[in-house]
This record gives structure tokens, C-alpha cells and sequence, in this order.
């Protein structure tokens, strides 16, 4: 196997990159890029800490993340699992990278900044939904913001209804955590998994 391992090399095989790419990356939110933001209800939020590096999905009812000025996005932490690996690593290392997704666009925007996670009580209280509220909020600090050109979703055809998977025909949660312990009861878990999830939404 022939490996690159320095950056010439890199260099050397790719060329330099396209005007396009670089005058796109702003360090603020532009009108255009807020907007993008705004209609995304689904992003992918990567940290990294001492034991290595976290890629988390995260989602919303309508947009993901509040803009509250043109550096700065909130981030609610909603019910899940407890795992806090991306909070633990933010309140250790406050580096993030941020993609959203949306529903129907080629088009994915990009963040790349700083978080804290805050547990102010009248930010917190500002995200109630149904009486409920996130335990804590991300607060990202934008140091650079830009757009990823459309190949990526085009190629995958990531839209395409007809390219949809029927999940019927992949393992169910449970039969992936019956994989990982021999011993689980992938049943009950997959039976009460929708109750479950219809109660701890928010």
C-alpha cells in the first residue's frame, strides 16, 4: 500500500484548491448562510477530548440550533441516552466542528468554532417545550463558517425517495445491542422502544 504522509505530497497529488472554496469561509454569519442555518433541523456535532474523538447527531423541530447574533448559535442538549461523550469532551477541550443537513438540499453548511455548555437557568428556560426543557445548552462561538458544494449528497442521492432503505430489512436497535452483548433481550427492547422514545422526546 502506497501512503501519503506529508502535507507536499497531498500538495502534489490534489493541486491547489478552487477560488470558490477558500472566498466562501467567512468568520461571521452572512444573511444567506443564516438562512441555511435556520432551515436545518439536523446536524452532526464532532469534539474531541483525552480518549479521542466524538461525532454526535443532533435534532430538532424545525432548526437544530438558535442564532442568537452573527457568532454566535445554541445548541439545546435534549433527553438521550446519558452518554454526555460530546459535553464531557467540550467542558475538557472546546473545540467543535459542526455540519447540518437539509431535508431536500444539496447544499450542507459547515461550523467550525469553540463551545461551552451552559446551564444558565433563564437560557435554559428559553428552549421549554411542553413544560420541558433541555438540562443544559451549547453555546458555540463561530470562528469560521462555510458551505460544502453538492457532489457528496448528489453522489449519494440522499433525497432520492426511491433510493430510500426499507428498514424492515435492517437489524433493529436491539438486535444491534444483542450483537454487542451476547445476553441482551433484543425483544423487549425493541417492543418497548417506541413508548419509551414517544415519552422522553423532550
Amino acid at each position: 500500500m502506497t501512503i501519503i504522509r506529508t502535507v507536499e505530497e497531498l500538495k502534489a497529488l490534489y493541486g491547489d484548491a478552487v477560488e470558490a472554496s477558500i472566498v466562501k469561509v467567512t468568520e461571521t454569519l452572512t444573511a444567506e448562510y443564516r438562512q441555511m442555518i435556520e432551515a436545518s433541523p439536523f446536524a452532526a456535532i464532532a469534539t474531541v477530548g483525552p480518549e479521542g474523538l466524538d461525532c454526535s447527531p443532533r435534532g430538532d423541530d424545525l432548526t437544530v440550533v438558535r442564532i442568537t447574533d452573527d457568532k454566535t448559535v445554541l445548541m439545546p442538549d435534549w433527553r438521550g441516552n446519558n452518554r454526555t461523550d460530546s459535553l464531557a469532551n467540550i467542558v475538557r477541550d472546546p473545540r467543535v466542528a459542526l455540519l447540518f443537513l437539509v431535508p431536500g438540499s444539496n447544499t450542507t453548511m459547515r461550523i467550525n468554532g469553540t463551545a461551552v455548555v451552559s446551564v444558565d437557568p433563564v437560557l435554559i428556560g428559553s428552549f421549554e417545550v411542553d413544560g420541558k426543557h433541555p438540562r443544559s445548552v451549547i453555546v458555540i462561538t463561530i470562528n469560521e463558517i462555510y458551505f460544502q458544494c453538492a457532489r457528496a449528497l448528489l453522489r449519494s442521492q440522499l433525497w432520492n425517495p426511491e433510493r430510500f432503505v426499507e428498514p424492515a430489512s435492517l437489524p433493529t436497535p436491539g438486535a444491534l445491542l444483542k450483537a454487542a452483548k451476547a445476553d441482551f433481550d433484543k425483544d423487549s427492547y425493541d417492543r418497548q422502544w417506541p413508548g419509551r422514545a414517544a415519552k422522553s422526546m423532550w
